[in-house]
Parts: C-alpha cells; structure tokens; sequence
C-alpha cells in the first residue's frame, strides 16, 4: 500500500515538473491570469463547464472567482454551466446530450466574457459545442485539457495542455493551475 502511495505522488510531481519545465504553458496561463483579470475589470463574466471530475473542478474555479480564493476583495461573476440540473436534463431530452451546455452559452456569453471548458483529453463533444458557441458570440476560450488538447485544444484561444494521458494526474494539475490563476487574478486586481 505505502509502494503505491509513493508511486502516485511520484508520478503527481513528475508531471508538475514537466509543467513548470514548459514554458508554453507558462505564458499561456500568464495569459489567461491577464485575459480574466482584464474580463472582471470590463464588468464581463466568466462562464465554466466541464463532465465527470471535470465539471467539479468548474464548480471549484466558480467558487474561488465569487466567493474569494486567499483575500478579501468583492465578488466577481462566474456562470457555471453544468451546475443546473433541470437545465442540462431538459436541454439532453429536447436537443441531446452535446448540445447542453451549447444552448446554455447560447443564452449566457456575451462578447466580453471568458468562457473556459475542462476536459481532459479535449474531446468532450458538449464542452466542445460550448466553446464553438462562446467564440461565436465574441467570448475568449479557455481550455485545461491533456494528452494532445484534442479537439477542444484546437478551438482555445488559451489552451493549457497537461502533458500526460492519465486522468488522475491531468487532474490534479488543472487544480493546481486553477488555484494559480485566481491568486495571480486575486494580487492584479487587488
């Protein structure tokens, strides 16, 4: 048991070592920090989505972008998109489960706002047709991904690509840059 806890924390470390050496993923989220920062200072909103363990780390941002991360300081707006139940339930019956989160960014991205999409392999084919809907209507992409960005990583304006192909890790890392990105978003806008 202890061999696989030294194993998996390992394997945690080398893969935020590989992040910290790449220094494309570096610039890009000093860019998402300035995108974001730039977006709550023009009175624009985030909006969020994601599936599986995914869509909690969406929840997680949303929580850190309204309540606070480390500082005291106003609310900022963050939507999330698979936060609402009934929404998502009446949108998979009525148009079908890639459309989701599509006709709720229909409804809530304005040009201005910064729409991020979390999947790890950059196939969800929901997060997908949310994005493309975002960029439709003037919104900036963001997108925490792995593996190779996959079909998302393509469409982002700002695609942060963990490089790895194992699910536990690219999560673990997208939180860690999650809770990056809202301290630098936290010191610049004071």
């Amino acid at each position: 048991m202890k061999n696989i806890i030294k194993e998996r924390l390992q394997e945690s470390i080398r893969v935020k070592e590989s992040i910290i050496n790449n220094s494309i993923i570096l610039d890009v989220m000093s860019n998402i920090a300035e995108e974001i920062s730039n977006t709550i200072k023009n009175g624009n909103k985030i909006i969020l989505c994601g599936n599986g363990g995914s869509a909690s780390d969406a929840l997680h941002f949303a929580g850190e972008i309204i309540g606070r991360f480390q500082k005291e300081r106003p609310a900022w707006p963050a939507v999330v998109l698979n936060s609402d139940v009934a929404t998502i339930t009446a949108i998979a019956n009525d148009y079908g489960y890639k459309d989701v989160f599509a006709r709720q960014a229909e409804a809530h991205v304005n040009a201005g706002d910064v729409f991020i999409g979390i999947s790890t392999t950059g196939n969800s084919e929901n997060v997908y047709c949310a994005a493309e809907t975002a960029k439709r209507k003037g919104a900036k992409i963001v997108a925490f991904l792995g593996g190779d960005g996959g079909k998302l990583g393509s469409q982002a304006d700002y695609p942060v690509i963990v490089p790895c192909n194992n699910t536990a890790r690219i999560q673990e890392s997208h939180i860690t840059l999650i809770h990056i990105i809202c301290e630098i978003i936290e010191e610049k806008l004071g």
